[in-house]
This record gives structure tokens, C-alpha cells and sequence, in this order.
């Protein structure tokens, strides 16, 4: 396999989504991997040309078409580096590194399959979703749960039921859609379903994740987390982003290394 190395992107559109900026969708141009790029995998960003920040940003890739070589990830702006990004502007050069990180295995086609995303937790789900559908699976079978705080949290949502998926909005606050955490509505749709025939995919906040976890564990549904955790390095070296196995407290995995994609039941959180 050929080594990963940073590249020189030409950044095609760094867009904001809602009347707040707080999220936006950034395409880069020219982005040539040297290996396939899967849903479930991320990019190492350095977000400004010198080094404040000085560490890359992990961002998980959204979409990527190899015919254009355009990259696209979505994200929220938190911090110094997430602000830092947001500046940046069409036609600015951007060091990526990736695709890093494992990805998404795919499910069974004879399964109904939850794809549960908190928060900036979709992005990835979306990437997968468009996979799975490319893999000959119905619009029925995929049911997609996304969740936010209030209704202003759900962004790209038209996005989402334009791929034909069920798609079921849930705020905490009941400004939109189910009122709740999502793993309730989530864990209430599926109710009378049949275990064996229930695929579970999530991407969130680490709380979320949790809840999500147990309930579907002690359900007996199988499925795949993708976590998200600071990754200085992103090359399982700096040791920033371990995790405690569920089976054995003593041994840790990194998440962007071993990771970001676990299967349910392998990590405690």
C-alpha cells in the first residue's frame, strides 16, 4: 500500500448552511487519494497556513466523487480551529491529509438498516447512506434517525430525504419532529422488530453513543459506531484518542487508528 502524505487542495467552496454560521460545507478540488475512499473514513486538515492552530483538525468525509476528485466534509464551528476554517475562502490551498481511519462495513441486504446520527454526527451516515443505496439497497430499508438539540440543529435534512430514505427528525426540545433524544425515537421504532434483521449504524456526540449502545446491545442488535475524539496526530501515534475495550478495561484502541468505526459492543464509552 502506498504511504499517505499531505496535498496541496484547492478549496472549491467553504459555504455556511444556516443563518447563524455555525455550520457549513467545505468541497475541496483536486483531491487525488492514493487509495479508495469509504464512508466512515476522515481527513487530517491543517486549517491555517501557519501554525496557529498548530495541530490538524479530524473531519469525517461527507462525500467524495472520483471522477471530479471533489472532497466535501461538513462541520460546525466550536472552536479556534473550526473558526479558522470557516475564513478560509474559494480558491485558498489547503493541506489534507487522509483518507485515514477505517470505514463502515456494509450490512446485509436482507437487513433494515438505522443509520442514527447526533449533532454533526450525519455527515458520514450521508456518505454511507448514498453507499448502501449504490449497493442495491431500497429506500425502505434505510431508516434515518437525526437528531439535535433544537430545530435549528437539523441541517441539510432536505439532503437526506432527497436520497428516498425514511428520515425521522428529533429535537430534545420538540421545536421539530419526535421530542426526545433521538435513541428514544429510535429505540421506539424499532420496537417490534425482529433483532436479527436490524442493522445499527450511529455517529455522535459520545453520550449519545453511550445510550445507544446499551440500548441496542440489550436488545441484541448488531451494528457499527463511528466516534469522535480529538486527534492530534490521526496516525495512531500521539496516543490522544484511546478507548478502553468493553471486554478487557486494560487494553485501549485508538480511535484514529483502530478506528474511527467500531462495532457495537467493542468499546466502552
Amino acid at each position: 500500500m502506498k504511504k499517505i502524505i499531505p496535498q496541496y487542495c484547492s478549496i472549491a467552496d467553504n459555504r455556511r448552511l444556516d443563518a447563524d454560521g455555525r455550520y457549513f460545507r467545505l468541497k475541496v478540488a483536486d483531491f487525488k487519494p492514493v487509495r479508495p475512499v469509504y464512508p466512515g473514513q476522515f481527513v487530517h486538515i491543517k486549517v491555517a497556513d501557519a501554525y496557529d492552530p498548530f495541530f490538524r483538525r479530524a473531519f469525517s468525509i461527507a462525500d467524495y466523487d472520483p471522477a471530479t476528485r471533489r472532497l466535501e466534509i461538513i462541520y460546525k464551528v466550536v472552536g479556534k480551529g473550526t473558526s479558522t476554517l470557516a475564513i478560509r475562502r474559494k480558491g485558498d490551498s489547503l493541506d489534507v491529509l487522509g483518507p485515514l481511519g477505517n470505514r463502515f462495513s456494509a450490512a446485509s441486504k436482507t437487513k433494515t438498516v438505522a443509520l442514527v446520527a447526533g449533532g454533526i454526527g450525519f455527515p458520514p451516515l450521508i456518505y454511507l447512506a448514498k453507499a448502501l443505496l449504490s449497493r442495491g439497497f431500497s429506500g425502505d430499508q434505510l431508516l434515518f434517525f437525526y437528531g439535535g438539540r433544537t430545530k435549528t440543529d437539523l441541517i441539510e435534512l432536505r439532503r437526506i430525504r432527497a436520497l428516498g430514505v425514511h428520515v425521522f427528525p428529533c429535537t430534545d426540545d420538540g421545536s421539530y419532529g419526535f421530542k426526545g433524544f433521538v435513541t428514544e425515537a429510535v429505540m421506539q421504532r424499532l420496537a417490534d422488530a425482529n433483532p436479527k434483521g436490524v442493522y445499527i449504524y450511529g455517529c455522535g456526540p459520545e453520550p449519545m453513543l453511550a445510550t445507544l449502545q446499551e440500548s441496542a446491545m440489550r436488545r441484541g442488535y448488531a451494528g457499527e459506531l463511528s466516534l469522535e475524539a480529538p486527534m492530534p496526530c490521526g496516525v495512531g501515534v500521539c496516543l490522544g484518542c484511546i478507548k478502553p475495550t468493553l471486554d478487557n478495561p486494560r487494553k485501549y484502541v485508538r480511535v484514529c487508528y483502530d478506528g474511527p468505526v467500531f462495532k457495537l459492543g467493542e468499546v466502552k464509552l
